[in-house]
């Protein structure tokens, strides 16, 4: 009996779990996919094109919120969980709806789905979004530069936009983000490969994706989004914890997957945490992971145009993602303010329009940081009315993308750039001679 089935995603894990897992097994029927997280990304389908000739209308995708309906309506039997950046608290409470809905829930082992290179692969993965990911994933790119590696990274799907267009994505250059017309959340793990003088894919089917990256280089960099696990088999593993969030290492779906698979776990930002809590991490670790090698790191912050901030009154703009579903209050945005000796850093809630009000409303976590949300259009003009209306002297650009393009204001703008730096534990250095090693590349050092 072909099993009716339900994929709850938010625009990536959920695309590559059906095109690898479900897409060819007769042995189930998937009716339909849901969505959340990210705002504006329902309502949709997901291509025929893409789906394959068992689904030649495609597959709807919905709200999150209608599950219970969908399970009633469809006949549904299971629900697969598809989608990242989760506490325990939040999977258990999805679960209860869907059993209580009549299907049953179900994950999917990350082994289920992950693709194999014939090129070696070192992955890059998080605990939480905004724990640093991208930082380190640039430090292990800049090494593997440096010992003559050419290396080719694979981003983790931000599949908003058209998906059928979308498929493989292969940016070279800022010119292709217009191509794509991709969004400021794209931009933002994009450009620091770009800047690096590197392509870096990315697209909805990941089969087709990893076959153009292995043409390109000798070695693939996975580059995870959220805290996701990597879609392809890894040689070495890297997974960076957040010591500002101590508990979410052994408390956070699928992060503590990522740190129980880990060669090597980075604890960040160090120095901003207490004591107590970045020991509270390192427990946790060497508790699920005795193997797995730790560094303390931090991630130093500079701007461009620090006359701009000392004594002035500021908005604050930070990763949207980081700020909103993964849990952070603030981000590098805010600490160089903080450094540099901002006057005040002015509060956007009385002032937000559109989107921008909806998510400072709904993640009450958040400080008093204006979040990036700008995955269409409309959004990105919420994001500049909130400015234009706050009434400050500049704005602190704590995205990790250059977005100054898209902001339409006449307000000065400073960018924040963030390095990591070990101050414990293993060099990044040594973690890729480690990978190098193992996979046999180690002798073009």
């Amino acid at each position: 009996m072909v099993k009716k089935v339900i994929i709850a995603g938010a625009g990536g894990r959920d695309f590559h779990n059906f095109l690898v897992y479900f897409k060819d097994n007769p042995e189930y029927e998937v009716v339909a996919f849901t969505a959340t997280q990210i705002p504006g990304i329902e309502r949709r389908r997901f291509p025929p094109e893409l789906a394959g000739p068992r689904y030649p209308l495609g597959i709807p995708i919905y709200p999150e919120y209608e599950l219970p309906r969908l399970i009633r309506e469809l006949r549904v039997d299971e629900v697969v969980l598809s989608y990242s950046d989760l506490t325990y608290e939040d999977v258990g409470r999805l679960a209860s709806v869907v059993l209580a809905s009549g299907a049953s829930f179900r994950l999917l082992s990350p082994f289920d789905t992950m693709l194999r290179s014939i090129k070696p692969v070192i992955a890059v993965t998080a605990v939480r979004t905004g724990a640093g990911k991208s930082t380190v994933s640039r430090a292990v790119t800049r090494e593997l530069i440096k010992r003559g590696i050419k290396v080719v990274p694979i981003r983790h799907p931000m599949a908003y936009g058209d998906l059928v267009k979308s498929a493989v994505q292969v940016f070279r250059s800022e010119e292709d983000f217009e191509k794509y017309g991709i969004t400021i959340e794209e931009r933002e793990e994009y450009e620091q490969y770009i800047r690096l003088g590197l392509p870096v894919l990315a697209g909805v089917d990941y089969r087709r994706v990893l076959v153009e990256a292995e043409k390109m280089g000798d070695v693939i960099l996975w580059d995870g989004g959220n805290n996701d696990c990597p879609f392809l088999k890894f040689d070495y593993m890297i997974t960076v914890a957040d010591a500002m969030r101590p508990g979410q290492e052994v408390g956070a779906y699928p992060g503590e997957v990522n740190v129980r698979l880990a060669d090597a776990v980075v604890v960040n930002k160090v120095s901003r945490a207490r004591k107590e809590d970045v020991e509270k991490v390192v427990a946790n670790v060497k508790k699920v992971n005795p193997r797995a090698k730790i560094l303390l790191a931090d991630m130093e912050v500079t701007v461009d145009r620090p006359e701009l901030i000392k004594g002035k009154r500021v908005a604050v703009v930070e990763d949207s993602p980081s700020v909103t579903h993964g849990g952070l209050p603030y981000g590098a945005g805010y600490v160089a303010a903080e450094k540099y000796g901002a006057a005040q850093i002015v509060d956007p809630r009385p002032y937000a329009v559109g989107i921008i009000r909806t998510m400072l409303e709904e993640y009450k976590h958040m400080g008093p940081v204006v979040p990036s949300t700008g995955y269409s259009p409309d959004q990105i003009a919420d994001l500049n009315e909130t400015l234009r209306r706050m009434d400050v002297d500049s704005i602190v650009l704590g995205t990790p993308a250059d977005i100054s393009k898209l902001l339409k204001v006449n307000i000065p703008v400073v960018r924040v750039y963030w390095e990591l730096k070990v101050v414990e534990g293993p060099s990044i250095g040594e973690l890729v001679d480690e990978f190098l090693e193992r996979v046999g590349l180690l002798q073009r050092k």
